[in-house]
């Protein structure tokens, strides 16, 4: 008999087994599987899952508390208040940069840094260079912009990994599966099989779960870091055009 051909007999053997499986579960009437068919509890789904559903809650979990963390962190006056912008302007304008450097020392957020950088070449250079302080400026802006959207990554890591995951319990689920028929196909039993395939459904099940979540916020929080970047930009100009002509007052607030 070809290799093929014995493959194809021990799958139809395995869901024959399973359907034997079944078939004694929707019988036996009050029986354990019967009242995990009509309800399973989540710790029995953890039982069934394997370890590897510890993992899948450590994912949710992280997801749960970047998404907590971005909304509290992703917003305009966390990254480019309006009032310290137009403090910072009316500093410069007025001359006193010492002050305008502990303002943004005292609040300390990536337009506080972008002005920082500026602030520090104006104070350690005689002859300021405009060209050279724009470009100070915008390197420190490029890493703070790259620092805001490049911390939304993590979910998308997350919605990587967890299928993955999902996809490994599916893998050990099937081999534990299909190890009782390896082994003896005679002597298999119908509850290990279910077993196996019930680990390898519901780490899958899981693993999507989390993954599909993760992907949407982190769509959701790369769009809003993208829009707090331009903020970040304009607030930016601001002070750079102060620092280049002297100032001219505080500037209109953002929109």
């Amino acid at each position: 008999m070809r290799p093929v051909h014995k493959v194809m007999i021990g799958m139809v053997a395995l869901l024959g087994m399973a359907g034997l499986a079944a078939a004694q579960a929707t019988d036996a009437g009050a029986g354990s599987d019967v009242v995990a068919a009509a309800g399973i509890s989540w710790m029995e789904v953890l039982r069934n899952g394997g370890y590897l559903m510890y993992v899948l809650a450590a994912l949710s979990f992280l997801t749960i508390t970047f998404v907590i963390y971005f909304f509290v962190v992703l917003r305009v006056p966390q990254v480019a208040p309006a009032a310290l912008r137009d403090e910072l302007v009316q500093k410069i304008g007025s001359g006193n940069i010492d002050d305008a450097q502990r303002a943004c020392e005292y609040r300390a957020c990536p337009l506080s840094s972008v002005a920082l950088a500026g602030l520090d070449y104006v104070n350690h250079v005689a002859d300021v260079n405009p060209m050279l302080l724009k470009d100070v400026m915008e390197g420190e802006g490029q890493r703070q912009a790259e620092s805001i959207q490049g911390q939304t990554q993590y979910l998308m890591d997350i919605s990587a990994v967890a299928p993955m995951v999902g996809l490994l319990g599916t893998v050990f689920g099937m081999l534990r599966a299909f190890s009782s028929v390896a082994l003896d196909l005679a002597s298999a039993k119908p509850v290990n099989l279910a077993a196996g395939v019930s680990q390898a459904l519901i780490t899958t099940a899981f693993g999507l779960m989390v993954s599909i979540p993760a992907m949407m916020f982190y769509a959701y929080f790369r769009r809003r870091a993208g829009k707090l970047v331009a903020r970040l930009e304009v607030a930016s100009t601001h002070v750079l055009a102060s620092l280049m002509a002297g100032g001219s007052g505080p500037s209109a607030p953002l929109a």
